[in-house]
C-alpha cells in the first residue's frame, strides 16, 4: 500500500472514531434528559409538611365530594380555594362544571396541581395561581372550599361577609368564631377531617328601615342572626325568630310573620298575621 492510501486510511478510521464518540455523547446525553425530568415533576408533597400558614394537611376525597354537595356546586358558580394544596378541591369543582381557581403560596404545589389538572382533563375550567390567601381577591366568588384554622378563617370573616349574599362558604372540620352554620354534615366513612360546615353569606341590613306601611323596622344583626323592634302606632315590638340566609329574611312581630327578601336598599315580601298581604320597607340612610 502506497504512502498516500496508508494517510487515507487512518483519516476514513479517525473520522469514523470521532463519530461514533459523537453519537455515544449524543445517546449519553438523551438518556440523561429521559432520566431527569424537568425541575418540580418530581416534586412529592408530604402530608404536614410546613408552609408559610399552615402545614399542608390533604382533605380526604369523601369529604371533598361533600363540601361540594352541600354547598350544591354547579356549571354556575365560580369557586376559590384558598391555601389550595394539591389542587384535588378546585380540580373536582371543575369536574363538576364550575370555573374553579386555587390560590397556594407553594410554587411547587401550584405545578403539581396544574399537571394535575391537565391530567383529570380540566385546565380550561381549573386555574391555580402563587399567591397568599390573605391577599387574594375573592370578591367574585360564589363558593370558597378551604380546609383552614380557626385563627385563619376569623382573620377572613370580614372579607366573606362581603360576598354577594347567597355565596357559600364550606369549612372543612374548624368553625367560624361568631358564626353559627346554616347546616354541619358528616362525610362518611369518617376516618379524620370528616366534618363539613356550611356558612351562606347573609345580606347587610343593620340599620333603620322605613316601612311602606310607616311603621320602622331598626335591625342589627350578628352574621345571619337579626335583633330590633318593629316601632308602629307609637308601639315598639321585639322581633322574635329573625334570620338571614343569604338575600331571604324573616322575623316575627307582634305574631304577624314577615318574609321576603332583601335587594341591595329594599326589602319586600309577605306578612302573614289574621290576613296575608304584602309588605316592603327602605332603608334610611
Amino acid at each position: 500500500m502506497s504512502h498516500r492510501a496508508i494517510h487515507v486510511a487512518i483519516g476514513v478510521r479517525r473520522c469514523i472514531s470521532a463519530f461514533a464518540a459523537g453519537v455515544a455523547v449524543l445517546v449519553l446525553a438523551v438518556a440523561a434528559g429521559a432520566a431527569e425530568p424537568p425541575p418540580g415533576e418530581t416534586y412529592t408533597p408530604v402530608p404536614g409538611q410546613p408552609g408559610k400558614d399552615v402545614v399542608w394537611v390533604p382533605t380526604p376525597e369523601d369529604t371533598v365530594r361533600k363540601m361540594l354537595d352541600i354547598a350544591r356546586v354547579t356549571e354556575r358558580d365560580f369557586v376559590i380555594d384558598l391555601g389550595s394544596g394539591d389542587g384535588r378541591n378546585v380540580i373536582a369543582a371543575a369536574k363538576r362544571g364550575a370555573r374553579a381557581l386555587g390560590v397556594e403560596y407553594n410554587p411547587d404545589l401550584v405545578a403539581l396541581s396544574r399537571r394535575a389538572a391537565a391530567a383529570a382533563g380540566v385546565s380550561d375550567k381549573a386555574t391555580f395561581v402563587h399567591g397568599d390567601m390573605f391577599e387574594a381577591d375573592i370578591s367574585q366568588a360564589t363558593v370558597l372550599l378551604l380546609f383552614l384554622l380557626p385563627q385563619h378563617l376569623t382573620r377572613l370573616a370580614p372579607r366573606f361577609m362581603a360576598l354577594q349574599p347567597g355565596a357559600r362558604v364550606v369549612s372543612n372540620t374548624y368553625g367560624i368564631s361568631g358564626w353559627e352554620p346554616d347546616e354541619s354534615v358528616r362525610a362518611e366513612p369518617c376516618r379524620a377531617w370528616c366534618i363539613v360546615n356550611l356558612y351562606v353569606v347573609p345580606a347587610q341590613v343593620t340599620g333603620t328601615w322605613q316601612m311602606a306601611d310607616g311603621a320602622t323596622l331598626t335591625l342589627d344583626q350578628n352574621y345571619q342572626r337579626l335583633f330590633g323592634t318593629l316601632h308602629a302606632h307609637g308601639v315598639e315590638l321585639p322581633l322574635e325568630d329573625a334570620w338571614l340566609n343569604g338575600a331571604a329574611i324573616r322575623f316575627t312581630a307582634n305574631r304577624v310573620r314577615y318574609e321576603g327578601r332583601v335587594k341591595g336598599g329594599r326589602m319586600e315580601g309577605t306578612a302573614i298575621g289574621r290576613a296575608k298581604r304584602a309588605w316592603s320597607a327602605t332603608a334610611l340612610h
